[in-house]
């Protein structure tokens, strides 16, 4: 008969899974069957709560995080912008690199000017995003 699981293990069970959700890589990570972490997950009360509470505490952290580094991140959007517009560069680059970071700055820059996907609700990364851009705009 296998030993009983103590509350503790449990608990680090329910952690590791909001972390990685993988029942097995969790199960591996806590020498048991990924059918036990399935069963403590389903029967962990208000689990679905917690883990949303857990990934908007990240969002947060990262938005929190970029916000302390403004200057550094707006010196690196510089930077990158700089190399994109670059001839050399972009005689060396693929096609499928071009579209992918032509289509990105305009997803982008729709969310931040308001084109049609200005129906979409802004997310904090957005609204963090076209700040940057209007106060690198008044610094010209």
């Amino acid at each position: 008969m296998a030993a009983r699981l103590t509350d503790r293990q449990k608990k680090k069970i329910i952690a590791d899974y909001m972390a990685v959700e993988s029942y097995n890589a969790v199960a591996k990570m806590n020498g048991v069957s990924k059918d036990t972490v399935k069963r403590i997950i389903q029967n962990c009360e208000n689990f679905a709560q917690k883990a949303q509470q857990k990934k908007e505490d990240n969002t947060a952290d990262i938005l929190a995080y970029m916000e302390s580094q403004r200057g550094m991140v707006c010196e690196i959007i510089g930077k990158g912008l700089t190399v994109l517009n670059d001839e050399e560069k972009l005689k060396e680059a693929t096609p499928a690199q071009i579209t992918t970071a032509i289509g990105t700055l305009i997803d982008k820059w729709t969310a931040i000017s308001g084109g049609p996907a200005d129906t979409a609700k802004e997310d904090d990364l957005s609204r963090s995003l076209r700040e940057l851009g209007k106060e690198l705009e008044s610094d010209e």
